[in-house]
């Protein structure tokens, strides 16, 4: 193996140790030192790099993790933003991602019924986010990841999630009904016609064609996107980012998180964007480690196995900046949580857990060849 990965890999592993442990109840960290407070969506996308190390100590964490979520689950089955919090709630892809980390679980423990009472009652909660009474769920606006962007109606990245969960859990004839409707060519699914990927969001006439990332990677790990469109989606990805960095809009060989990107001419762009969320930065394009490990084992699961390893090591370059922190004891390793898109320069905090871990996860999956513990039905997945 390349040193440089091996040497990402350990401090990886020494960033999420540290981090196993804060000061709210003794829960993981979010992040080293920005972000102490233990975030539900950040801990359980975070799992993927844990099951990828089988280290004991994390394993443990990640099980405490599901107790207390379990334990601070509301009457109706949400999952709470804060894992300490019962009464933080709000989140659209905190009730999915438990119940897709809890199916992961189980299958990595061989424990087929643990936390049984509470994954029924979060499907049950699911069961309620419809818009429409079919099988794809509504969210509002900033309530999943992107909490300065808006998602309107049925998102992507969370129906991914409610697939993924579904196969995982046995659900297999819903998720089979779930896919039928996210795959509509009729303008009532994420299929828009003429273009590879997947539409960010849909409701009703309305709709986001721009590229999510994130989405469209967990669409092609999950198999809700077939191996063809697979394929389509991240050759489309390439070209359009090669396409940027001839322009100046992007110098990573990483692909930003969402693009083209909202910019103040355009009529879905919000006053608060100016702040917050500009052009090329955030969630309006930036550069997010733990982004680019989901599109890495995508990549994986489609069979680019040659351009995966291409990609990890331009993240095993790009986890090594810091914008603050001092170094692991293994070396300079800042596992940054984003970067700007047209200077990769680092821009938010240092030791981030979920930038550690699915760099543990992108790894793991170039060098088995698989992206594991999804168990979609692309041939190249598995546990």
């Amino acid at each position: 193996m390349d040193r440089s990965i091996q040497a990402a890999k350990t401090a990886a592993l020494e960033v999420l140790l540290h981090n196993a442990s804060g000061p709210y109840n003794g829960l993981p960290r979010t992040a080293g030192w920005g972000y102490p407070e233990p975030y539900t969506r950040d801990l359980l996308i975070s799992a993927l790099g844990i099951f990828a190390s089988g280290n004991e100590v994390l394993l443990d964490s990640l099980r405490r993790v599901l107790t207390e979520l379990a334990s601070h689950q509301s009457p109706r089955g949400m999952i709470p933003s804060l894992v300490h919090d019962a009464e933080d709630r709000g989140a659209s892809d905190t009730t999915p991602l438990f119940l897709l980390v809890l199916g992961m679980f189980r299958r990595y423990t061989g424990e087929a019924e643990w936390l049984q009472e509470a994954a029924a009652k979060a499907l049950q909660w699911m069961d309620y986010q419809t818009i429409d009474d079919r099988e794809l769920v509504g969210q509002q606006p900033t309530s999943d990841w992107r909490d300065e962007q808006w998602v309107l109606g049925h998102g992507l990245f969370v129906n991914a999630l409610v697939y993924g969960y579904r196969k995982l859990l046995g659900m297999d004839e819903r998720a089979r009904a779930l896919q039928s409707d996210a795959n509509r060519p009729d303008g009532k699914g994420f299929v828009t016609a003429g273009q590879a990927t997947y539409a960010l969001w849909f409701y009703k006439v309305l709709r986001d064609t721009r590229c999510d990332v994130l989405g469209n990677s967990v669409a092609i790990l999950t198999g809700l996107a077939e191996p063809v469109r697979a394929r389509e989606m991240l050759d489309w990805i390439e070209a359009a980012c090669d396409g940027m960095r001839a322009s100046g809009e992007l110098v990573l060989d990483l692909p930003p998180c969402y693009f083209p990107y909202v910019r103040p001419a355009d009529a879905d762009w919000h006053p608060r964007y100016a702040r917050y969320n500009l052009p090329g930065h955030y969630h309006n394009g930036g550069v997010w480690p733990f982004v680019c490990g989901f599109y890495i084992a995508a990549l994986v699961a489609a069979g680019r196995l040659d351009l995966a390893r291409t990609k990890l090591h331009a993240l095993t370059a790009l986890v090594r900046l810091a914008r603050k922190s001092p170094p692991t004891p293994s070396g300079a390793h800042g596992f940054n949580e984003w970067f700007r898109a047209q200077d990769g320069c680092p821009a938010g905090e240092d030791w981030q857990t979920w930038s550690a871990s699915m760099y543990l996860y992108a790894a793991t999956c170039v060098e088995s060849g698989k992206a594991r513990f999804f168990y979609s039905g692309l041939g190249a997945t598995g546990g």
